[in-house]
């Protein structure tokens, strides 16, 4: 295992850490679920759907087009 190898592996426990601490809080907003919701207009499905505005639809198309790419380049071994 190389240096960054175990640098993934501190990365992914240190997002299980806070991810597992905001679960067992059981706050509203904590989680990064309701982080990205918040930050893209989503909305939880129990409230009323915040106002969508270009800031937010610019917001919601790097998502997209990150998301698009990420998987296109994990499926093709980075041909993408």
């Amino acid at each position: 295992m190389t240096g960054w190898s175990w640098t993934w592996i501190a990365w992914l426990a240190a997002f299980a850490a806070i991810e597992g601490a905001a679960l067992a809080r059981d706050a509203r907003g904590d989680t990064l679920s309701e982080h990205v919701w918040k930050w893209f207009g989503i909305g939880r499905h129990d409230e009323p759907r915040p106002e969508v505005t270009g800031a937010v639809r610019l917001r919601r198309f790097a998502l997209l087009a990150f998301l698009a790419w990420l998987s296109a380049h994990f499926l093709t071994g980075g041909a993408f």
